[in-house]
């Protein structure tokens, strides 16, 4: 007898629909085909055991189960509820009346309990799309699936409760979630406030100019200045996810499986990703031999940071240089290809020489002569002329330490920030997926970022002083049209266009001298 139950299977941060068609004629043995890896075929232990121990039986007889499309690749044990419960509609130990209205997916345990799966909302947008009724999966993963609306959303802990359902209309726990609600409810819940940071009233405005217009930044100073601290608060000054950029940011962590380790089934907040030095260029962007989003597609619609610029691979710095400008980085194999999405902003931050200390105003720097420049010259220029403002921290002078006066909340700054985004936004309405100025393409350059006669010598001269490239040119544009619209001018003066200026003018060949 031939059933058909239905499943799903990831690629990139969506799913698509996998047919499993189970089908038992004489014989004995068990095949599963169309294209399964290791953990697929593996499910017919982990099934024998769970169907064993609830009182039903693997049918005696050959049975060949097929994944259609055979070419999309099956990983994961997350194929074995939809299997099992093919092999016993197959087997006519259950009805098999209502599978098709119905897409199916979660490990199972020897038990016959029901694990969490990886990528489930992006399972339910699926089984929407397709026009199934509902869907069933593990209770722990149910919330995050009920977020997509009009689909009937079932959470079951053990095999037998899917039994039941089809068998005798039992229905499981049933999840229903107000989106807009509950995303509502979870905004701006911020760990870090910048009114902790005392002083540094310069590097507060430099981040509040890159939250406004989407620039990336690198602070360079000595230890215990405060470049963490101060990154570690840029998301509480950044203007709140609306939902669709939530849902995008769920679908991305769903399907590295972080959401499932936690209680959060919607992110509404942006996110922060801090990697270690030591990271490989691979978990950094992503892939591996079953390709998984990177760190830069964890930060998308938020901020990756960097500390200690220096100390990473050169390999893996420099792997970020075409996602930085395309916002997006795709994982190309030999038979297929997947697209994950990477528009964040980078914050990077590192000493002035190996010891810390260089131009420190207390400290004397120990570094032997010519060991700044080497260790400057880590990061490439290329990567650097990506880096819209470069900023210099000093340390925080005692009497600034000791002020018990507290600093400008984050939700002020951020005032002001959504007030500059929404100019942008006006401005970029009619363009595709560009929001904010550190998007602009030289079209929209040219036509928003016009300045004067005073202007253009003021740019010429800081390009022949500072030996800037074009990119760096183009950059000092965009940062100057943003501080225009954080004073909400129409115009860039050339007041804008200096402090822009002055966020280019540390000159890495000159650090080491």
């Amino acid at each position: 007898m031939l059933v058909k139950t239905f499943g799903a299977a990831l690629h990139g941060i969506d799913a698509i629909k996998i047919t499993i068609e189970v089908n038992i004629s004489k014989g004995i043995a068990m095949h599963i085909v169309g294209l399964p890896d290791n953990a697929v075929k593996e499910s017919q232990q982990r099934i024998h055991a769970a169907l064993t121990n609830n009182d039903y039986k693997m049918p005696g007889r050959k049975t060949v189960i097929n994944m259609a499309p055979a070419d999309i690749r099956k990983e994961g044990s997350a194929y074995d509820l939809p299997i099992a419960i093919g092999i016993l509609g197959a087997s006519e130990q259950i009805n098999n009346d209502r599978f098709a209205d119905y897409l199916l997916m979660g490990e199972l345990s020897l038990d016959g309990g029901v694990q969490v799966i990886k990528g489930s909302l992006s399972i339910a947008i699926e089984a929407r799309e397709k026009g199934f009724k509902g869907l069933i999966l593990p209770k722990h993963n149910a919330m995050e699936a009920a977020i997509v609306n009009n689909l009937d959303v079932y959470g079951v802990d053990n095999i037998k409760e899917v039994i039941a359902f089809f068998d005798e209309g039992i229905e499981p726990e049933k999840f229903v979630v107000n989106t807009r609600e509950k995303f509502n409810n979870q905004l701006n819940d911020y760990e870090f406030d910048f009114e902790d940071v005392k002083g540094q009233e310069n590097i507060k405005r430099a981040l509040e100019i890159a939250a406004a217009g989407g620039h990336n930044v690198i602070m360079i100073g000595p230890p215990g200045s405060g470049k963490t601290m101060l990154a570690q608060r840029l998301p509480s000054i950044l203007p709140p996810l609306n939902l669709h950029e939530a849902l995008e940011t769920t679908k991305i962590h769903s399907v590295a499986g972080l959401t499932s380790s936690t209680d959060q089934s919607l992110i509404s907040v942006r996110p922060f990703r801090a990697p270690h030095h030591t990271i490989s260029d691979v978990a950094l962007v992503g892939g591996g031999t079953y390709p998984q989003p990177g760190e830069i597609s964890l930060a998308h619609n938020g901020v990756l940071f960097l500390d200690e610029l220096p100390e990473f691979k050169r390999t893996v710095l420099e792997v970020m240089r075409q996602p930085m400008e395309n916002r997006s980085i795709t994982i190309s194999r030999a038979k297929f290809s997947v697209d994950y999405p990477a528009s964040f902003m980078l914050i990077s931050s590192m000493n002035p020489c190996p010891c810390g200390y260089y131009n420190h105003p207390d400290k004397a720097c120990v570094c032997a002569p010519g060991m700044v420049q080497k260790y400057l010259n880590k990061i490439s220029g290329p990567l650097l002329d990506r880096i819209d403002l470069h900023v210099e921290v000093t340390p925080v002078p005692f009497r600034e330490l000791s002020e018990m006066r507290k600093s400008e909340k984050s939700k002020e700054v951020r005032k002001r920030v959504i007030a500059a985004r929404e100019i942008q936004e006006k401005r970029f309405e009619e363009a595709t997926n560009i929001h904010a100025n550190a998007q602009m393409n030289s079209k929209q350059l040219r036509e928003y970022c016009q300045v004067g006669k005073e202007g253009m010598e003021l740019l010429k001269t800081a390009m022949e002083k500072l030996g800037l490239s074009a990119r760096a040119y183009d950059r000092i544009l965009k940062v100057a049209r943003t501080i225009a619209d954080l004073d909400a001018a129409k115009d860039i003066n050339n007041d804008h266009l200096s402090e822009a200026i002055q966020y280019r003018s540390l000159d890495r060949d000159n650090w080491g001298t």
